[in-house]
């Protein structure tokens, strides 16, 4: 199979099991209005779904790095989302609901580190551009799914709306049945305890520390946007679904076509400039939201601030392999946890500031991507980054 073409259904793939999850940005706020819930338990629940799919994602990183057949995991990703979500949607209580979207969530996550470790490992010169395409599918799963809930939500309640985008990920699932016999076989090998830690060793000080909680805030700020900006537009706009599935469509479409070729700029410039860039815009876009300005210029303002955020995450992706120089799955496995666990706290957190008053929350926001601006500008990525870390992984477990 032709690279274009792998990438085609990989960026498919990831389209298909991303769209349920992506439904839930107008799923989750109708169920809050259904059940009267307060701001804080709207982003209680994105955050108990996060962190339940945060739970897979090392695990099924491991696993691409050390089962032979990866293209069999893939297939057992599709099922495993359109089976988790058809249960949820009929769930009969909002700690059931939470419990059976965060286990259904595992699917989509377990997805994103063993296609994204296979992407990596052959396209060692272009990491960045080929998780770009691959984020192409994510990317308009959020776009279009909400878009499409939207209007969905205007003739059909919010479990019916739930189980309909299952739908492409169940096809996918025998789609994939042929696409897997062309993923290529990795070598077989045990789980080593010491390559474990030599790899954790990389990541809990010093530059490696920096980028992991430059990774945290850089989605908690991203989290905080993405959870509250639906209930934020119904609750001070007067937006019904359809208006704000149209709004959210379009502040990520922006970021979801500018990622591969921005993580193909810091492929070529450098992972810094271009992380520092998107996140430092992101904090001052976010940042005019606070004094509340016209409707125009609050949607403009987080266009700027959605999309610069989604645009750099290739570039973050590619640069926490860059430092690891080794085990893509693994690390990339680390990395979603990072994204989508810690940094899930940030939709918790916007949902207690959203309480106090909405600036708080966009303040809150705005602190979030300049911590992550900070933080990029002091974190040294690349090659020389992974060298130099590989060195030091290497004297530690040698000297066990």
């Amino acid at each position: 199979m032709k690279n274009r073409t792998f990438l085609t259904w990989f960026m498919l793939g990831h389209f298909a099991n991303d769209l349920p999850v992506a439904s839930l940005w107008l799923i989750v706020p109708t169920v809050g209005i259904a059940m009267e819930l307060s701001p804080t338990e709207v982003g209680l629940l994105f955050t108990i779904c996060n962190i339940g799919g945060a739970l897979a994602y090392l695990p099924a990183g491991i696993l691409a790095d050390h089962v032979s057949n990866r293209g069999r995991l893939l297939v057992a990703t599709f099922w495993w989302v359109a089976v988790g979500y058809l249960l949820a949607a009929m769930a009969p209580g909002f700690w059931s609901l939470a419990l059976l979207l965060a286990i259904a969530g595992m699917g989509d996550a377990a997805w994103h580190p063993i296609a994204t470790g296979v992407l990596t490992r052959d396209n060692k010169k272009r990491r960045a551009h080929v998780l770009g395409i691959h984020a192409i599918g994510g990317s308009l799963a959020e776009v279009l799914s909400p878009l499409a809930v939207g209007f969905l939500l205007a003739y059909v309640d919010w479990r019916e709306a739930l189980a309909i985008s299952v739908l492409p990920a169940a096809f996918m699932g025998f789609c994939f049945l042929w696409v897997a016999r062309a993923v290529p076989c990795a070598e077989k090998k045990a789980v080593s305890k010491r390559d474990m830690l030599g790899l954790l060793n990389m990541w809990r000080r010093g530059n490696g520390f920096r980028m992991v909680v430059m990774i945290c805030f850089y989605n908690m700020a991203l989290m905080a946007l993405l959870s509250m900006i639906p209930l934020y537009l119904a609750d001070q706009h007067g937006f019904g679904p359809e208006a704000a599935g149209i709004a959210f469509s379009a502040m990520l479409i922006v970021g979801a076509l500018a990622q591969p070729w921005v993580g193909k700029i810091s492929d070529i410039a450098g992972r810094r400039p271009v992380v520092v860039f998107g996140t430092l815009t992101a904090a001052i876009a976010i940042g005019l939201l606070v004094f509340q300005p016209s409707l125009w210029v609050i949607i403009a303002a987080m266009i700027v601030a959605v999309a610069a955020l989604d645009a750099i995450r290739a570039a973050i992706l590619a640069g926490a392999v860059d430092h690891s120089g080794r085990s893509e799955g693994t690390t990339l496995g680390l990395a979603f946890t990072l994204l989508d666990g810690i940094g899930a706290l940030g939709a918790v957190l916007a949902g207690i500031a959203a309480g106090f008053s909405w600036p708080h929350m966009f303040g809150l926001a705005a602190a979030f991507a300049l911590a992550a601006a900070v933080l990029g500008f002091f974190t040294v990525f690349g090659r020389q980054a992974a060298s130099a870390t590989t060195e030091a992984a290497t004297a530690f477990t040698s000297s066990d």
